[in-house]
């Protein structure tokens, strides 16, 4: 029976982009042809599907477009990846993170907000190798309205196997706490460990250096045969 860590992207593995969040209005603008609004408040925690929509509504756009957004958006990042202007940081002690949790027999995946092609862009970009990752048991928010939808996904499809959320952010806590999933937060985002204290996380590393001891001996205790459940 395999274990598995689903590891979010953006604040978790990989520091949050200064500008991440413009690159969805510049896939809006190009597909549609409207000016999006400016500067928005933070999203943290959203998924692309969710974004998309959400954009789309507040500027009067037909829902229509959104698989069209979503494919130029794909295509912005690989664009900006191989211009290599996209190059993106992995959080201290990432590497040492996923070589000790696939050491102590637990299966590194994904559980994130973007798509699959945004997801394998940023590794790359940042040096992580893709192939540290279960890709065939990830699982990814580009076309999906809402965090909850991603972690049902995961839970159906990893029933009876133990799994484990780790994410930086409250909307985290509560996708997984829907699916019944335990979720572990780091505060390698813009959320301090106080206020991942405040959400129903089993466990709360201040990063994946001071943290990683922790981890692994959360993991350690989990029994490899029976199904974990937050």
């Amino acid at each position: 029976m395999a274990r598995y860590v689903l590891w979010d992207i953006d604040g978790t593995l990989l520091r949050n982009a200064k500008s991440g969040g413009g690159l969805y209005d510049e896939a809006i603008q190009q597909v549609t042809g409207f000016t999006p609004l400016g500067p928005r408040p933070a999203e943290h925690g959203k998924v692309d599907g969710q974004i998309i929509a959400e954009r789309l509504a507040e500027y009067g756009l037909p829902a229509v477009a959104q698989d069209a957004v979503a494919r130029r958006l794909d295509e912005l990042a690989l664009e900006r990846h191989a211009g290599g202007s996209d190059v993106r940081e992995p959080v201290p002690g990432a590497h040492e993170a996923l070589a000790a949790v696939g050491a102590a027999g637990w299966t590194n995946a994904l559980l994130t907000g973007n798509s699959t092609t945004r997801a394998r862009a940023k590794l790359v970009g940042a040096g992580l190798d893709p192939d540290l990752f279960d890709w065939e048991h990830s699982f990814f928010g580009g076309t999906a309205r809402a965090r909850t939808d991603v972690t049902a996904q995961a839970a159906s499809a990893l029933a009876g196997e133990p799994h484990v959320i780790v994410g930086d952010t409250p909307t985290d806590d509560v996708a997984a706490a829907a699916a019944g999933i335990p979720f572990i937060g780091v505060a390698t985002g813009i959320f301090p460990v106080e206020r991942l204290r405040q959400t129903g996380a089993v466990l709360v590393l201040p990063d994946l250096v001071a943290g990683l001891d922790d981890l692994l001996e959360w993991l350690g205790g989990v029994p490899a045969e029976e199904t974990l459940t937050a």
